[in-house]
């Protein structure tokens, strides 16, 4: 009995070794991708990812910026983006999301929807 309680505490420490490492990993590739978008767009963005199975398996992988970005097309932007995160996680994950934060609306950059008939 206590031969079976040893081993399943040594798994249990090695199944948690793997996860953390995996974390780390994740947490290291993920700071990778804001420095290296920080440097080619100009403004730092959070990036955040979901992993599976205890693998750094990135199914998602969400990046923020604190602002809209004007200076080139999005489509161009996007694949800027996808082209960090790619090469960063040494992966590509099934999706990317790639937002920005609004915050409050200045009095001179609002947008004005009309309607159309």
């Amino acid at each position: 009995m206590f031969r079976m309680a040893a081993i399943l505490v040594l798994a249990g420490s090695l199944a948690a070794c793997d996860m953390i490492s995996t974390l780390t990993n994740g947490w290291r590739y993920a700071k990778a991708v804001e420095a290296d978008l920080a440097i080619s767009a100009g403004m730092k963005p959070q990036v955040g990812f979901n992993w599976r199975n205890g693998r750094l398996v990135t199914v998602t992988v969400t990046v923020t910026f604190p602002r809209l970005y004007e200076e080139k097309p999005l489509r161009e932007f996007a694949e800027l983006v996808r082209h960090s995160v790619t090469n960063q996680f040494k992966q590509t994950p099934e999706d990317i999301h790639l937002t920005f934060s609004l915050g409050k609306a200045d009095a001179g950059r609002t947008a004005r929807l009309s309607r159309v008939e």
